[in-house]
């Protein structure tokens, strides 16, 4: 059996003016990053898709590109058909011969709906998810009118998943003059069936500025608190700088390392990758690298987190304890407390630091390095 290629068409060329805000809403900032990138993350994290394509409006690279990064896109048209199109023919010119195309507007995709999608594909030219309607439905405009049976109506959600060469016969074919509420419409008036599977209420579509809220509170439900620890020793040498959880501290001596020797920064990235079990600063930065001599610690705790976020989750707290003689931390708490909050994005207050000494026991105890522990605790998705 020939393997298919399948590639995922995010729609986000639309404006987003009734969403508010001072950008469309595809890039505004849902559940700690840009609305687009939980549908892209959800694509790119499935097997069976091979590609993903997001299709913006032409003057929208600037904001794509600081959203995003640099990921692949064709600009669209002036109706959603008009942008859909140009990207299935796109998709099609490389070789493609299944597409989900999904609208940027419903972030949260989960794995069983793509898996359901593409096991549609099998008896079908296309499929979507649809929910049941719950609500009563009347006829009325001023006045109550009669009532409209529920029993065969859905609700039709994205993604939406075709065979890409009837889509784009479908689409060729549709008039110029005539606007389309979907694409398995389209599929469906070109002579095809059209299968069902069962949607998703975390597919509910952001169109309002309250459905941010809403958006935010659905994605909190679904997701579990993990909490993980990070340790790391450091030794106090003559003649080296003595950087501690961001800051530049002054003392006679500091800390010996490959990098800046950041004890408090190393403790706390270990402590977020083991959230995601990401393994431990050494396998990301290894001392053996030359490119790490002297670097600064912030890169290695930013790099931590963005892993951290990549996956969708949230972090919550950091809990930081420095193990030394001298110099007193004190002092310096609150610096430490706010550069560490800076470098990770969350509010002071989320932010922990805490010393002692170890009554001149041990290598602390007799100034020979500096011992850091740390906590972290995250929110990630349920079916992680």
């Amino acid at each position: 059996m020939a393997k298919h290629r399948t590639a995922a068409l995010i729609v986000a060329a639309g404006q987003g003016v009734r969403a508010g805000g001072d950008r469309p809403k595809q890039y505004s900032m849902l559940a700690g990053k840009p609305m687009l990138a939980h549908s892209y993350g959800a694509f790119t994290d499935h097997p069976a898709v091979d590609a993903i394509l997001v299709v913006i409006a032409e003057d929208q690279v600037p904001s794509l590109r600081a959203a995003m990064g640099d990921i692949p896109f064709v600009t669209g048209g002036a109706t959603r058909r008009d942008s859909v199109r140009h990207g299935i023919e796109a998709l099609e010119r490389q070789g493609f011969d299944r597409v989900l195309v999904h609208d940027a507007a419903r972030p949260f995709v989960s794995r069983a709906i793509i898996d359901s999608l593409l096991a549609a594909l099998v008896d079908h030219k296309g499929a979507v998810p649809a929910l049941p309607v719950a609500d009563t439905l009347a006829r009325g405009d001023a006045r109550l009118g009669d009532t409209v049976s529920r029993d065969e109506l859905r609700r039709i959600q994205t993604p939406q998943a075709f065979h890409l060469p009837e889509l784009l016969a479908a689409h060729r074919v549709w008039p110029a003059d005539a606007e389309a509420t979907d694409d398995a419409q389209m599929l469906r008036a070109a002579g095809h069936a059209v299968g069902i599977v069962e949607g998703d209420r975390m597919l509910e579509k952001v169109t309002h500025p309250g459905d941010f809220a809403a958006a935010e509170a659905a994605h909190a439900t679904n997701l579990i608190s993990r909490s993980a620890s990070g340790y790391d020793v450091h030794r106090l040498e003559a003649g080296e700088q003595l950087w501690l959880g961001g800051v530049l501290i002054p003392h006679d001596k500091g800390l010996s390392g490959h990098s800046d020797a950041d004890v408090g920064l190393h403790a706390i990235t270990d402590a977020l990758l083991g959230t995601i079990a990401a393994g431990d600063i050494g396998m990301h930065f290894p001392p053996s690298d030359p490119q790490w001599k002297g670097a600064d610690s912030a890169q290695f705790l930013q790099h931590a987190a963005g892993l951290v976020a990549a996956q969708s989750g949230i972090l919550d707290f950091v809990d930081l304890t420095l193990i030394c003689e001298a110099p007193k931390i004190g002092p310096h708490r609150d610096a430490i407390r706010s550069r560490i909050a800076d470098l990770l994005g969350l509010s002071i207050s989320r932010v922990s630091i805490k010393a002692t000494t170890t009554e001149r026991l041990g290598f602390t105890g007799r100034g020979e390095g500096i011992a850091a522990m740390a906590t972290a605790t995250v929110r990630l998705p349920g079916n992680m």
